[in-house]
C-alpha cells in the first residue's frame, strides 16, 4: 500500500494527479491537511484537538486532518491505517521546494521526513509554479499529470529497489515545463535560494503589520537543486539523510571547557 499526503490541502491540483497515477501501480491511501499548510515544516499539533473526516479522491478512500502534514502522518500510523505502507509519497506540491531554505520550511518535506523517522521509504515530490500561484490550491498552470507519471516510475524503482544505502528519503523537484529532452539530475541541497526581507504596511487603523518574504536569486551553485531546476530546467533528484549529527567532528577542547566550569 502507498500512503499519499502533501501540504496544500485537498484540492491540490498535484495531488489529485499523483493519486490517479499511483492507484494504477498499488492500493492507495492519503491523509493530508484540511487546508493549506505550506510552510508548517515539522510542527506538531499539542495545543487543540485534531478533527479527522473521510473523504474520496479520484475514487480513493482517504483522510482529511484538522492539523499539519506531519499531523497527517502521524494519525495515519498510529489510528487510521491498517497495514503498514510500503512507502510515504509527499505532494506534488504546488511551488518547488529546492535549497535548505524550501526544505527546512517545508511541509511537503517534512511529511516525508515523518515517515522516515517511522522507519519507511519516503518521497517528496514538488513542481516549479509561477511565484503569484505559491500557496494557491486551487487551478494552477502546470502539468501535473505529467509529473505525475514521472513520479510513479521513480515511486516503482523505490518499492522494486528501496532507497541507496544511507539515503532516509528522496526530495525531487519537477521544473515547470516537461518535455522528451528534460535533462534528470542527480543534486545536493543549495544552502542559500532567497534574499529574504520584511514587508512593513500600516492597517486602517494606523497600525503597522508585517509580511516576511524572499526574493528569490537567479544563479546558483552547480550541481545544486536549485541550480538544476532553475539554470538547466533539470529534474532534480536529492538524496537526504535525516540524521544531522556531525560524527567525525571533535570537540575535545570544548568538552574540557564545560567540565571545568561544571561547579
Amino acid at each position: 500500500m502507498i500512503l499519499i499526503s502533501n501540504d496544500d490541502g485537498p484540492a491540490s491540483p498535484g495531488l489529485h494527479a499523483l493519486i490517479q497515477e499511483l492507484s494504477s501501480l498499488e492500493k492507495v491511501s492519503f491523509s493530508i491537511p484540511e487546508r493549506q499548510r505550506s510552510g508548517a515544516s515539522m510542527s506538531i499539533t499539542f495545543h487543540k484537538p485534531l478533527r479527522i473526516r473521510r473523504l474520496k479522491i479520484k475514487g480513493v478512500n482517504g483522510y482529511v486532518i484538522s492539523g499539519s502534514p506531519v499531523d497527517a502522518i502521524l494519525m495515519a500510523f498510529l489510528k487510521l491505517l491498517n497495514e503498514k505502507p510500503k512507502i510515504v509519497v509527499s505532494g506534488i506540491n504546488i511551488g518547488d521546494n529546492t535549497g535548505l531554505q524550501d526544505i527546512y520550511a517545508s511541509g511537503t518535506v517534512a511529511a516525508a521526513i515523518q515517515a522516515s523517522l517511522m522507519g519507511i521509504p519516503a518521497l517528496a515530490f514538488s513542481m516549479e509554479i509561477g511565484e503569484k500561484f505559491v500557496f494557491s490550491a486551487g487551478k494552477v498552470p502546470g502539468n501535473f499529470i505529467k509529473a505525475a507519471k514521472i513520479a510513479r516510475t521513480i515511486v516503482e524503482y523505490v518499492i522494486e529497489n528501496g532507497l541507496p544505502e544511507n539515503v532516509d528519503l528522496l526530495n525531487v523537484n519537477f521544473p515547470f515545463k516537461l518535455n522528451r529532452n528534460t535533462p534528470v539530475v542527480v543534486t545536493w541541497p543549495a544552502p542559500t535560494k532567497y534574499d529574504n526581507f520584511v514587508v512593513e504596511r500600516i492597517d486602517p487603523r494606523g497600525k503597522p503589520y508585517y509580511w516576511i518574504w524572499g526574493r528569490r536569486l537567479t544563479m546558483y551553485p552547480e550541481g545544486s537543486d536549485a541550480h538544476a531546476l532553475f539554470n538547466l530546467r533539470a529534474i532534480s533528484i536529492t538524496p537526504l539523510t535525516i540524521d544531522l549529527c556531525t560524527r567525525k567532528v571533535k570537540l575535545d577542547e570544548l568538552v574540557e571547557r564545560v567540565k571545568a566550569s561544571i561547579l
